[in-house]
Parts: structure tokens; sequence; C-alpha cells
């Protein structure tokens, strides 16, 4: 039973992540040869100023809208 855990900075859109899990799962499938009901994926999400690189967080190295490119967008699949 693969258990994959993802961890990230806050702010991607719910369609974004649900597109992740399929993908992680799918590949588990193919690569592993597991049925999809035994991949768990959990996503755990950081806000900037609690996730640092070289010792600097990146609210301060990178800014607040570093790597937020895209994530603004809301659709319909968003509801979900």
């Amino acid at each position: 039973m693969p258990f994959i855990n993802i961890k990230m900075v806050e702010g991607r859109t719910l369609a974004q992540k649900q597109e992740l899990a399929d993908a992680f799962t799918r590949e588990a499938v193919k690569i592993l040869d597991v049925k999809p009901e035994w991949v768990t994926v959990v996503i755990d999400e950081y806000p900037r100023e609690n996730w640092a690189t070289a010792g600097q967080l990146h609210v301060i190295k990178y800014g607040e809208g570093f790597g937020k490119q895209g994530t603004e967008k809301q659709g319909p699949a968003d509801a979900i």
C-alpha cells in the first residue's frame, strides 16, 4: 500500500491538487502494479513564512508572490 506524502508551499488550487494526486496515483499504479484504492496521497501545505532554504525563509528570500503563477485562477473543479 503506497503512501505518497507531498510537501509544498500553500497556494495551489483544489483543481491543481486534484490533478497532482491523480497523476501520482496513476503512476504508482503503473510502476508498482497495485490497485488505485491501495494508493494514498497526502498533501501537506506550509505557509511561506514556515519554509526556509539555506537558512532563509522563503517569504523573505523570494517575496510573497514567488511560485504562485497560475494559482490565482479559480475554476469549476475548485468546487470539488
